[in-house]
């Protein structure tokens, strides 16, 4: 569905475009290059139709873009959870042993490993 959707959206877009193209902002656009056939369309009905159709095409392209976010395809993994929440729990189930790196934003306290050496100077 969502691909039928989008190519809908695809269609009314490039429809769209080739009303807008066509249109003179003048009011003279496909009217003018049809000057012989105002017996059957007048100018002003020419006129008419095309903002119609340009209102009703972006209406619809308005309307399908609403329409199309219920039928984004969606991952079934852990559809209530974000990315970046399920990489954090990853990281974390990976290697709880790890220990973040130090940036010297924060002082170590010092370890015993490195006292007892002094102690052991200290005692000879």
């Amino acid at each position: 569905m969502y691909v039928f959707i989008s190519i809908l959206i695809l269609i009314a877009s490039i429809l769209l475009i080739l009303i807008v193209l066509i249109q003179n902002s003048k009011g003279g656009g496909l009217a003018s290059g049809f000057s012989s056939s105002n017996q059957i369309m007048g100018v002003r009905k020419t006129t008419d139709f095309l903002e119609k159709a340009t209102w009703t095409l972006a209406g619809t392209v308005v309307v399908l873009s609403i329409v199309i976010t219920a039928f984004i395809p969606r991952g079934e993994q852990n559809a209530n959870q974000s990315e970046i929440k399920q990489q954090v729990n990853d990281a974390v189930t990976i290697d709880p042993n790890a220990v973040s790196p130090d940036f010297g934003t924060a002082q170590q306290a010092e370890t015993p490993a490195e006292e007892a050496p002094a102690q052991e100077a200290e005692q000879k």
